[in-house]
């Protein structure tokens, strides 16, 4: 966590690379971030059900939920639960402006791939990707308001 924020995060942001999203306590001491950016991936490593839902373009677009994390004092408080609504809402969001059909992540063990299974994440076949269509989160978002 602290490597990527103290040297890259910066040149990340200043290259339109990557947005970072940071959560600080009270002291302004980071104690939890993740990061944006637009990407995309293969039509076809997408599961038949979705694929049938969509246009027959070769690559569909993205968001890649590139890093979260929390500071290891702040781990277990449900920290990593709210930074990833907070970032599956911009997701949604940003999508009416810039298309994007999914959120996609790569889970760094298989504590991470539990943790985005647990929100109905979709493991890609052949792949260490995971997927959330913004289809499933427009819905999460419009029963939570509703």
């Amino acid at each position: 966590m602290d490597e990527y924020i103290q040297k890259r995060a910066k040149q990340d942001i200043k290259a339109k690379v990557a947005a970072c999203f940071v959560f600080s306590d009270d002291d302004k001491k980071i104690i939890g971030y993740y990061t944006l950016s637009n990407d995309s991936i293969p039509r076809h490593i997408l599961p038949e059900h979705v694929i049938n839902k969509l246009p027959k373009y070769k690559d569909l677009p993205v968001t890649l939920l590139g890093r979260l994390a929390i500071h290891k004092d702040a781990q277990g408080q449900q920290l990593g639960q709210l930074l990833l609504m907070d970032a599956l809402k911009r997701s949604y969001d940003s999508s009416f402006s810039i298309g994007s059909m999914a959120v996609v992540v790569d889970p760094i063990d298989e504590s991470a791939r539990m943790f985005y299974s647990k929100y109905g994440f979709i493991q890609l076949p052949d792949n260490n990707r995971m997927f959330l269509p913004i289809k499933t989160i427009e819905q999460v978002y419009l029963n939570s308001v509703l």
